[in-house]
């Protein structure tokens, strides 16, 4: 049993709204240290561990090796059974601390998503900030799009617990 200095902290996701702007907020600390913890969520390869099986996501276009800002990376994926394609690049990339990835196209209006690394000795503290636009506005939002984000990281914070073999308390 581990104690809670080397447990996964759970991601709580935040949302909050500006105008026509959502702003995603999820932390978590996973207990391993930062050269561990950022090349496996920095390579996009990886996406497909840490997404539901439901959204059948998959890459069919790039990432270049090494990453670097400027990559394409595009994928297709199924988002209540509705096929997608979805086109980001890595507009910022800092190692290893932080990266974002912008939509360029997809099913957002605007898909801005931080991935940043704090490095805390033997454990990592992961804080994902996403902005996102939807079209049709605050109940599509309320009723589909927040829903199905926050499902997302909370498989994430599952799959992160299996992957890094944290134990529950």
């Amino acid at each position: 049993m581990m104690n809670s200095d080397t447990r996964l902290s759970e991601c709580d996701p935040t949302v909050s709204r500006s105008g026509n702007e959502y702003t995603l907020v999820c932390r978590a600390r996973v207990p391993r240290p930062l050269d561990e913890v950022f090349p496996f969520f920095s390579d996009p390869r990886n996406l497909e561990l840490i997404t539901p099986s439901t959204l059948k996501f998959q890459i069919i276009g790039g990432p270049p090796s090494p990453m670097a800002e400027g990559a394409v990376i595009e994928y297709k994926l199924r988002v209540r059974g509705i096929p997608l394609r979805w086109k980001s690049v890595i507009s910022t990339w800092e190692p290893p601390n932080r990266f974002v990835d912008t939509q360029l196209k997809g099913p957002y209006r605007q898909w801005i998503h931080e991935h940043r690394f704090i490095d805390e000795g033997d454990s990592t503290m992961m804080q994902d900030t996403i902005r996102y636009k939807v079209l049709g506005g605050r109940l599509v939002n309320r009723f589909f799009v927040q829903n199905d984000v926050m499902k997302i990281f909370t498989y994430r914070s599952e799959f992160l617990r299996s992957h890094f073999g944290i134990e529950n308390d």
